[in-house]
Order: C-alpha cells, then structure tokens, then sequence
C-alpha cells in the first residue's frame, strides 16, 4: 500500500462514521423511570453518602476501580516530536482502544495544555481522585522522569510512563530469552544503547535490575557516546556515561553482545553487525523504520538473533504486550503504585510465557504452521490470549508480596476465570477466521461490486490477504467506485448482463440448462438466466471458477437463495437445507442455525 494511500485510509478510519475511536456507554440499565431514579435522583444520594462515610467504598460503588487516565501535554508524540496536546489525542484514544480490547480497562484520555512540570503535577493531582490509575504518555525527557517521580510519591494509585517502562519491560523480556538462545548471561555481556530518552534510560535500569552491569553498558545520545569526562552533562545521562576512550557507535559496537536501538532509523550499518560478538542480539526498535533493515541484518549475520518494533517481522517489541496486563494486575488488587516488583514480574511473566507450547489458534491468527521458542520468537505475539491470565495474576501477586496491594486476591483460580471472561472473545473469533482465510485462501465472488460497500469489502480482502476478489456487477460502476476508493488492483471484474456472450457464458447456460430441462426450462431461457448476477456466480462455484460467492446486500434472502439452490442444489441424501450465523457480541459470540422450510 502507498503512503499516501495508507495515510487516507487512516484518515477515513477516524473520521468515519462518527469522529475518534472510543465513547461512553451505559453499564447499567436506563429505560425506565425506575432506573433513572436509582441512577440519579433521589437514588444515587445513597452510595454518595456510603462513599463520604469511607473513601474506600468508591471501589464498590463507581468505575474508578476500573478506570485509567491516559494523560499527555503532546511533547514527545510517537516519532512526530512536539505536536501538541490536541495533536496527541488520536494517540491518547489509540491507547484507550488498546486498554479496553486487550484488558477490558476503560481509559479515558486527557490532554493537558501546559509544558511547565509543576503545573502538569498539580493538574494530575487534582483530577485522581476519578481514576483508579494513571498512564503517563508522551511526555519528552528530562521533563518524564520528574513528572512520574513525584506523581509516583504523592499519589495513592498506580502511576506508571508507557514510554519509558512499557518498551522496557517488553524489551527486558525479549532480552533475556536472547540470552538464554545466545548462552549468555547478563552479567556478562556488552550493552550498546542507542538513545538516551525515557524509554532508552528506563529499559537500561530494568537490564541492570536483572543483573546487567554498569561496567558493560555504553549508551549514546545525539552527539555520541555518553563518557563520564563530559562536561555539562545532564543529571538523567550521568548514571550510564563510560570511562571508555571511545566517541561514536561504530567504536561502540566492536565486539558488543547487545545492541538496543531506541533512537533513528538506518545508523547501523552491516560492517558494524560484523564488528560485534557471535551470536549478536540486535534490538532495533526505533520507528517506523529501525535503526537498520529487518533483511539486511539477517542476511548480514547468520547468527543474529533480531527483534524491531514492527509487526511486519519477528519479534515485534510491542509495547501492547505490556500496560493493559500491568495496569489489569495492579487495579485488580487496588494496588497504590506500580513499582520495581511488579514490572519485574511482569517481565519474567512474558519470558516464560515465549517458553510454553504455542496454542493452534494463535499459530492460525498469526499464518504460521509451528511457533515456538526459537531465535524468530523470542516474545509472545500480541494477540495471544493467554497473555490476559498470565501477565496480571504475576503483577498481583508482586503486588501483594511487596506490600502495596490493598484488596488481595484470595481465591486465583477464580480470578484467573474473570480474567479469561474479560479477554475478548468476539476479537478472538474473528482473528482466528481471518487467520484461517489467509492459510488458504480461496476466489470469492462478490455479485453485487457495484455497491460502495460490497466494493469496499472486497477491498478489505484482497488487501489484507483473506481472499481473491471476483468482481460482479456493472463494469463502468466498479471501476469508478473503485477510483473513488483508490481501490487499484488488477481484479477480475464481470458484468454477466452486458458482456458478450462468451464461450464460458455457453457453458454455464448448457449446464445449467442439462440440469434443469425436466422442469420445464429451455435453453434459451437458461441462456437469459445466466445474464443474472446471482445465477452466473453460482454456476462460477459449481464450475470450480471460484471457491465462494458473497451476495445479498441489496436484494430480499429468497431471491438470493433460489437461484444457488437451482444451480448447486442439494447433496445426496440432504432434504434440507440449512444455514448457520455467526452473532458476535459483548459477552461471546452465538453460533445461530437453521433449515430454510420453504426449501
């Protein structure tokens, strides 16, 4: 897909039907007179009253327990820099998109129009009594560490910076399966770093927590290698400079163990992979494009073990992996911070998790025959749906050994099953048909092109690889809607009443015509037949010209079904026929089934 292609339909993605990507949305019930004096006046004076007699009872009787502030001032937005706060907020919705499908945290954006730290201090301080946790984003270095610091100490809930802590407790984890595949130990080896933002100097500090040392780690920033003999060196980098003579990466980089890549793309380049120890691990994580080439380093070091921040390779360090199952974990035993414990657990958490066998559905989400442990996944994929009762019992149980958590879990089977009823089974079943579809997939007909929908959803599966599109309708119409739609791949379009009719239009009328002569239907009546959209796409899936047929989107089911069933028919021995519906909502999906009477 073209950039500026891509850039329209994410455009069209937030714009469209309704503006941004999340809303509120009841939980209780609201149709009745009844109900709305329970949920407001006189009703709701009486959890008011239950609230201001213990604070505590907030939990028991709002969403607080439940809810997370994402809070930016849009000074380190993604790689786009200092953008704004306004600028920030499809990023801050993104988030609460991400909170709710993965961990069923309702997150509700807030973008705050200062940069000055005591005043983004005092603003956070007086909106947290409403959530039960604050997830600090995009927020530029040196300014992130404070902010978080004191957040952290003046506050009774759990505060945690994405930025920094997220890619280090993904990366953390990524790291010490490396290791483990490399036969190394962290004590040992030789870290580059290149970056020294919030995300570089957290992630520095967790690979030492888990024993990397100081003597051993070289971090970079803009202007070079970091060195203790600097002058004028900020208080944040003072902590990673080296005693080392060196300046640049490429001196750096010569016989490293460990390069993490957290800064811009393309400054690694073949001959500094080859300077590096055997069995090199390359972190290159800078985005969209990392600090060298997915290709390029494999078919530079054989012995390379990769991982970037792109889905589109192995090992995508991701931070989705992380703060929706922390967060899920601290809010579930009301914890009063995220602290060193519990990212901790939660990094040994996702490292034993890349350990265990890979269940079939996450293989088929995924388009892969066999994933396991190995040096192409050293890190679960994001979709895995064990991750919503691995990761959070861990951060709990850290939790509650480190003293912070208020309400602790006392049965953890039945806790695990909340959680698993918590992981989105309408996602799952439409992931895992997806996945399945791209294994194999197959030529679908689509009979009513000429709509803008039916188009579009041809358009969907073509480019995301779930089938090939065969395109039914009235040529003219598709090709301008597929102008409209910079829809521009080459497709079999087929306009069955205004083509000539052709060698395969005599064909599928004479078969049909063999078929149906003993109830009374001519050949030309057959040939005038298969001028239908819907008998001529039939016959496509009898002759083994395609594999399926969409259609019904603008005409009534009987008209859509008889021709289908005069054309396939029945099988042998069936004397119904049948039809299935898959129904997702909230709580599940429901299969539906049923036999067409009139048939």
């Amino acid at each position: 897909m073209s950039k500026e292609k891509q850039r329209r339909e994410a455009l069209i993605y937030h714009a469209k039907p309704q503006p941004g990507k999340i809303k509120i949305v009841p939980t209780k019930p609201y149709s009745t007179q009844r109900d709305l004096a329970l949920a407001y006046s006189p009703g709701v004076a009486e959890p008011c009253l239950e609230i201001a007699k213990d604070k505590e009872n907030v939990y028991k009787y709002t969403s607080k327990g439940n809810l997370v502030a994402i809070i930016s001032n849009g000074t380190a937005v993604l790689g786009l820099g200092n953008i704004g706060p306004e600028a920030s907020k499809p990023v801050m919705e993104g988030k609460g998109l991400l909170f709710k499908i993965f961990a069923d945290i309702d997150g509700i954006d807030i973008e705050v129009d200062t940069e000055d730290v005591d005043k983004f201090i005092e603003t956070v301080k007086m909106i947290a009594p409403t959530f039960g946790g604050i997830n600090l984003e995009d927020i530029k270095a040196p300014e992130a560490f404070e902010i978080e610091r004191r957040l952290k100490e003046e506050l009774d809930i759990p505060v945690m910076h994405d930025d920094q802590h997220g890619t280090a407790i993904i990366s953390a984890a990524a790291l010490l399966n490396a290791l483990e595949l490399a036969h190394k130990k962290m004590a040992d080896v030789r870290i580059v770093i290149s970056g020294a933002g919030a995300a570089a100097v957290s992630c520095t500090k967790l690979y030492k927590a888990f024993g990397a040392r100081a003597e051993n780690i070289v971090m970079l920033d803009s202007k070079g290698v970091i060195r203790k003999d600097a002058e004028n060196l900020a208080e944040s980098k003072k902590e990673f400079a080296t005693d080392r003579k060196i300046d640049t990466l490429e001196e750096a980089m010569v016989n490293a163990d460990v390069f993490v890549g957290l800064s811009i793309a393309n400054i690694v380049s073949p001959e500094m992979l080859n300077s590096m120890a055997d069995n090199p691990i390359v972190f290159a994580m800078a985005n969209p494009d990392p600090e060298i080439d997915y290709n390029l380093a494999i078919d530079t070091r054989k012995d390379i073990i990769m991982a970037t921040g792109r889905s589109d390779h192995p090992n995508q360090v991701n931070n989705v992996l992380g703060f929706p199952f922390i967060f899920r974990g601290a809010l579930d035993v009301r914890a009063t911070a995220i602290n060193e414990a519990m990212k901790m657990a939660a990094v040994k958490a996702l490292a034993d998790l890349t350990k265990q066998p890979v269940p079939e559905q996450v293989n088929i989400a995924y388009g892969e025959t066999r994933l396991a442990f190995g040096k192409e996944y050293i890190i679960p994929k994001p979709f895995d749906q064990r991750l919503i009762y691995e990761i959070p019992p861990a951060v709990a149980k850290a939790a509650m050994e480190s003293g912070v958590a208020k309400a602790p879990i006392q049965d953890w089977d039945k806790y695990r099953e909340e959680l698993m009823l918590r992981s989105g089974n309408d996602n799952k079943v439409v992931r895992l048909l997806h996945g399945r579809a791209r294994t194999n997939a197959k030529k679908i007909v689509f009979a009513e092109a000429d709509h803008l929908d039916v188009l579009k959803a041809a358009q969907i599966v073509h480019e995301e690889g779930i089938a090939t599109p065969i395109l039914l309708g009235r040529k003219e119409i598709i090709l301008e809607l597929k102008k409209e739609l910079e829809f521009d791949a080459d497709l079999d379009i087929i306009d069955p009443m205004s083509e000539e009719f052709d060698e395969r239009h005599i064909r599928y009328a004479t078969k049909y015509w063999e078929s149906r002569k003993r109830s009374g239907v001519t050949f030309y009546s057959a040939k005038i037949k298969m001028r239908e959209r819907n008998y001529f796409g039939a016959m496509m899936v009898l002759e083994g010209d395609a594999d399926g047929m969409i259609s019904g989107y603008s005409r009534a089911y009987p008209t859509v079904v008889k021709p289908i069933l005069e054309v396939i028919g029945r099988a042998t021995g069936v004397k119904k026929v049948a039809t299935v519906n898959i129904m997702i909502t909230e709580k599940g999906s429901i299969v539906l089934g049923g036999y067409l009477n009139q048939y």
